[in-house]
């Protein structure tokens, strides 16, 4: 049986880990709206600078180049601010992994802990109830653990497939950028 002071002392470790919780949610915003300042100041100062070269530009063609000059950089900045939000994201997401993880094993030993407790204490006769239990929990067990790492690789697999994805659209963009002028000439 779970003893009052047991059950405080749970309910005081679960309400720290929301709080824990609550707090990297909060630093992973923070750092969102941080990069997305970061961002908007960039961008307000590069149309400023855009506007100002577009109105001094002389002919069509020194227009064309103007836009040629202008769509790689901005391509890169999109990849490169998708590369970041996925980072945030992504390190706020494993922080938030990495204690339900420990919180599960914390439960794991618990429970076995709770089971091995009944199994001493079961009547004469019960055995074989007692090792269908055990059995169970082992068989939870790995199957969560199964899981855990089938979610692993396909993380690893998703996030190499963005690299490759985000470098291929940085390379395109440059190819394109690179014979825009080409074909004004």
């Amino acid at each position: 049986m779970l003893t009052a002071e047991q059950v405080i002392a749970a309910h005081k470790a679960n309400i720290e880990t929301l709080f824990g919780l609550t707090n990297k949610a909060f630093e992973g915003v923070e750092k969102l709206v941080e990069l997305n300042l970061q961002v908007a100041k960039t961008a307000l100062s590069e149309a400023a600078d855009t506007t100002t070269a577009a109105l001094s530009v002389k002919d069509a063609q020194e227009l064309l180049s103007l836009q040629a000059a202008l769509l790689q950089p901005t391509a890169e900045k999109a990849a490169s601010y998708s590369r970041h939000v996925y980072d945030i994201a992504s390190s706020t997401g494993a922080e938030v992994a990495k204690v339900a993880e420990g919180q599960f094993a914390d439960a794991q030993k618990k429970f076995s802990t709770l089971v091995d407790t009944a199994a001493k204490n079961a009547p004469a006769g019960t055995e074989n109830a007692v090792a269908l239990v055990k059995s169970a929990v082992a068989a939870a067990n790995n199957a969560f653990e199964s899981v855990q790492k089938a979610t692993k690789q396909a993380v690893e697999v998703a996030e190499a497939n963005f690299q490759a994805a985000t470098t291929q659209a940085v390379k395109a963009t440059q190819t394109a950028a690179r014979s825009a002028p080409k074909r004004a000439a």
